[in-house]
């Protein structure tokens, strides 16, 4: 079964994929998601680690704590899911490289 197995193959893949997660993280760093609702009255940016860098809400909305409410769980939860998508992207992309592994068909 482990005729053809070669050990110093498998280390030089594995820190190959040290580095594309490496670098996958670095790219992260510097990726920016947007995500708005309420047409635009609320507006929540993160990073591609998931932390959120910017919110912008409409000063019509200061008096209207329920509606800013709704309309903040909402940009926040559609630019989480954007984030998580790019992860699931990069990661299928980076295993891929390796044997087919992140591959769908």
């Amino acid at each position: 079964m482990f005729e053809n197995f070669d050990l110093s193959k498998m280390s030089a893949m594995l820190e190959e994929a040290q580095k594309q997660a490496q670098k996958m993280q670095e790219d992260a760093a510097s990726k920016e998601f947007t995500a708005k609702s309420g047409g635009g009255l609320v507006k929540v940016s993160m990073n591609g680690h998931g932390e959120v860098i910017d919110i912008v809400i409409d000063d019509s909305l200061l008096s209207d704590k329920e509606s800013l409410q709704i309309l903040l769980m909402s940009a926040m939860n559609d630019v989480s899911k954007m984030v998580e998508e790019n992860k699931k992207l990069a990661t299928t992309q980076m295993l891929s490289q390796f044997g087919g592994f992140g591959a769908t068909s």
